[in-house]
């Protein structure tokens, strides 16, 4: 359980346009099990001690998320429902700038000398458990920055620009990063900070970030520790991802 003197909050991204899904409903809104993807990561949070949830949902969507999901299936952590941005950091900046409010704001529900982490993730990653959460937790605490994957199974080849082998990394240390990536809350806006500040200069460079532990490790300097995840721990990006989804939640008996 969260202590008095700790506070952890989740951003949930559920902002995707999901285009690979060839569907014109976004993946987090598709039917798994008679629920929609997203509810499945909203429940595991619900259940858990984290003790805030903010959710990102699409430019458009915010009314229809929290009508159709978060008071339907009393979502009661949801502390906020914002829209997010273009890309997926600046989902996450508008995640982050929501806690603040709620956090610092003029009835902010942070006492002093709180210790407080954010646990971010996709809420196209239906299997998100407890569990998981516990161990991000447990190494966040010490380490003040870790993420969640899984090594890979196969082998992984480096390509040059041509699409010719160029590299083959041992497979021993090549992992999958997935969510939730979790930082304490002044490690992670500092350096959301900064790359905002530095966005325009970083693109015309051709620098992107594709994850939070990207950011972290682009502007901080700050080791990012490693937490095994589970290998069903996927993103429904694509239809065969759905099936996939399907047979895992038969098996998980929810």
């Amino acid at each position: 359980m969260s202590g008095k003197n700790i506070r952890k909050a989740a951003i949930v991204l559920a902002a995707g346009q999901g285009r690979r899904m060839n569907s014109h409903i976004a993946k987090q809104y598709l039917e798994l099990g008679g629920k929609p993807v997203l509810f499945y990561s909203l429940e595991t949070f619900q259940k858990s001690d984290i003790d805030d949830v903010i959710l990102v949902a699409g430019v458009g969507d915010v009314d229809f998320v929290r009508i159709s999901i978060v008071e339907k299936y009393h979502f009661t952590k949801v502390r906020d429902i914002v829209a997010g941005g273009k890309e997926r950091y600046h989902s996450v900046w508008q995640g982050l700038c929501a806690l603040k409010k709620w956090y610092e704001g003029d009835n902010g529900h942070m006492g002093q000398g709180v210790e407080r982490y954010v646990f971010i993730h996709d809420g196209a990653r239906p299997f998100l458990t407890e569990r998981m959460l516990e161990d991000a937790a447990q190494c966040v605490r010490k380490e003040k920055a870790c993420v969640v994957g899984m090594p890979v199974k196969d082998t992984i080849k480096i390509a040059d620009g041509e699409e010719y082998i160029a590299d083959t990394p041992p497979r021993s240390l090549v992992w999958m990063m997935q969510t939730p990536q979790v930082f304490t809350y002044e490690l992670i806006r500092h350096a959301y900070q900064k790359l905002i500040e530095e966005e325009e200069g970083l693109l015309a460079a051709g620098v992107r970030v594709t994850d939070d532990a990207g950011v972290v490790e682009l502007f901080e300097n700050q080791k990012v520790k490693l937490v095994r995840g589970s290998y069903e721990n996927i993103k429904i990006t694509t239809p065969e991802d759905l099936v996939i989804a399907e047979a895992f939640l038969s098996l998980s008996g929810r």
